[in-house]
């Protein structure tokens, strides 16, 4: 699972941290519907997954409120979700992962897997106790990957990990990825790639991107929607032998909120339908390398699919 969704921040845990109210320009098509708030984890992609829920369902007629945080037990501690929060954008294993570990201990198997459909399964029967509905998950993913330079992958004739079966190689990624099947035990006992040495520079982080492009470094740890790799000079490699769990994009919603207000399954299913994984790095790049607001970002996307029609 990905570190950026499993951090624990103990100074946010009392509360909801208030990052917009209500963000991007719409307009009401079908009348005042009531309230509602939508949190969720406050780093770029997932801004722009609540701007874009925000921005439909105020096109719906109902008022609003985004509250974004540093993590998922925020969000998730008692009387928040599902309570005073009704709608959550969320990552089909991360949140899998995380109920699991709330009903079993911390140490419990994860029931992640690669497979979307075995995942949502698990998932589901973990979250219907919660009083939450997972509603259709989309194409697009966003999970743990690894990345080289372009000019190291075309020396080596890298086309995807199983490419570097056999190869030594230094990897900078976070902190806990010695041993982890989704990082550095993966990679060694899933694709044979031989791990001289896991630096911790963090996952996508500067200091990582800079180990690889400098060389000191073969391989770094990021995410499968990293927009900033190209204009970097770096490459994915892709999970070929599908080590990575399913972290697929799925609204998660409040059950009590959901059976009030059904026509909000229609409205996040129309944009699970449509988003894929290209599209999140697109615009995540659009975010990152051009500092657009993912607000507008969010609104010209919707625009596209002709979703705020």
């Amino acid at each position: 699972m990905l570190a950026r969704r499993i951090l624990v921040s103990a100074a946010m845990v009392g509360g909801l941290a208030l990052v917009a109210a209500c963000g991007g320009p719409s307009s009401s098509s079908s009348g005042d519907k009531g309230s509602l708030t939508i949190s969720g984890q406050n780093f770029p992609e997932a801004t722009l997954m609540a701007d874009m829920y925000q921005q439909l369902l105020e096109h719906d007629g109902y008022h609003v409120t985004v509250k974004l945080v540093g993590t998922r037990d925020v969000y998730m501690a008692k009387g928040q979700f599902p309570g005073t929060v009704q709608i959550v954008p969320e990552y089909l294993g991360g949140i899998a992962d995380y109920l699991n570990t709330q009903a079993k201990g911390s140490n419990a198997k994860p029931v992640s897997s690669p497979d979307v459909q075995t995942t949502l399964k698990a998932a589901q029967g973990l979250a219907k106790p919660k009083g939450i509905v997972l509603l259709k998950p989309s194409n697009a993913t966003d999970a743990n990957a690894f990345f080289t330079t372009k000019k190291y992958a075309a020396a080596h004739h890298l086309t995807n990990l199983s490419s570097l079966h056999g190869t030594a190689v230094t990897l900078a990624a976070a902190p806990d990825c010695k041993g982890r099947t989704d990082c550095a035990g993966g990679l060694e006992n899933v694709y044979g790639i031989k791990i001289k040495k896991v630096l911790p520079l963090g996952y996508a982080s500067d200091q990582t991107y800079q180990s690889v492009i400098k060389g000191e470094s073969q391989l770094g740890e990021t995410s499968t929607t990293d927009g900033s790799l190209s204009s970097q000079g770096l490459q994915l490699l892709p999970d070929d032998k599908h080590v990575q769990p399913a972290q697929n994009l799925i609204p998660a919603v409040s059950a009590k909120f959901l059976a009030a207000h059904p026509d909000v399954r229609n409205t996040l299913d129309g944009l699970m339908a449509v988003l894929t994984t290209n599209d999140l790095v697109r615009m995540n790049g659009e975010i990152g390398n051009q500092r657009k607001k993912p607000a507008d970002v969010a609104k010209a996307y919707l625009d596209q699919k002709g979703l705020l029609g």
